[in-house]
This record gives C-alpha cells, sequence and structure tokens, in this order.
C-alpha cells in the first residue's frame, strides 16, 4: 500500500485514433471522490457520462442495523479490475472508464464504490456503466464483513 493508501491504482493508456482516452481502475483505502472520479472520464466526444454510485447502507440481507463494514481485497483485485474497465472501454462508442472500490473500514452513508462511463451516446453509456458495476460486483475478489447493532457479525462475498 502506497502513502496515498491506495492498494492498487493503474490505468491503461489510449490506442488508435478516438480511442478511449481513460481506462482507470484503483482500489484505494482512502476516501473515495465522485468529482475526481467523473473528473477522469471527461472527453471532448463524448455526448453522455453515467456515474454509478454505491454506498455503504444500514441493512443487508433482510436484515436491519448494519453500523459499519470493513471491505478487504485480494491482492489481484486490482488486476481483475482493470480487465474489467479494459473490456469495457472496449465497447463501440465508449471514451472513457473509470472505477473504484474501497477497502478498510466505512460508515454507513460512505462511498463503497463508484463506475463512471464516458461514451458517444447515453445507451452506450447506461449500458456500459449497468454491465461495468454487475461484472464487478461479481468476479473482482473484494469481501465485506459486516457488523450490525444486535453484535451480529457477517462475510458477504466469500
Amino acid at each position: 500500500m502506497g502513502d496515498d493508501g491506495a492498494v492498487s491504482d493503474s490505468t491503461s493508456p489510449p490506442t488508435g485514433p478516438g480511442a478511449t482516452t481513460v481506462r482507470h481502475a484503483r482500489i484505494s483505502a482512502e476516501p473515495l471522490s465522485v468529482d475526481a472520479v467523473l473528473a477522469e472520464v471527461g472527453h471532448a466526444r463524448a455526448g453522455a457520462v453515467v456515474l454509478f454510485i454505491g454506498t455503504v447502507r444500514n441493512h443487508d440481507g433482510g436484515k436491519d442495523g448494519v453500523v459499519t463494514l470493513d471491505y478487504s481485497a485480494h491482492p489481484e483485485a486490482g488486476t481483475v479490475l482493470q480487465e474489467l474497465v479494459d473490456s469495457a472501454a472496449a465497447r463501440d462508442g465508449v471514451r472513457a472508464v473509470a472505477a473504484t472500490h474501497r477497502i478498510g473500514s466505512l460508515a454507513v452513508g460512505d462511498l463503497a464504490v463508484i463506475c463512471a462511463v464516458s461514451a458517444d451516446h447515453r445507451p452506450a453509456a447506461f449500458e456500459v456503466c449497468r454491465g461495468l458495476i454487475e461484472e464487478l460486483k461479481q468476479t473482482v475478489p473484494i469481501w465485506k464483513h459486516q457488523a450490525f447493532v444486535d453484535g451480529d457479525t457477517q462475510w458477504v462475498g466469500l
């Protein structure tokens, strides 16, 4: 982990004319910034930007009273996330893609994950952003250990 708290932070270079300019993936122990992620996907050819923001909620799995959770990541989580971002960026009309996921201790309301996609048109931006977050949740090896107000704890994603 670096001085900035980043566990994994990588950007793939653009390729070809009119290529996607940003393919940024980050796993971070530092608080997430919507403004920073949004800035990463700015592109002059993009007519649409879709942003997904995942926050820590106060319930899960039908049980109320989540008070905190701890996210942990496998050492290869950043590589898997970068592969997903690169795949999303390869879609027609997509100009920039960024995804960042928080690890460490979070409280209800904290930002846990942000995905952003800019594209020439809104259908591609919506479709690719939704696919990115769904694939991230299914394949990137990040787990959460949540604590409830009644003292129970639960692992999710193992």
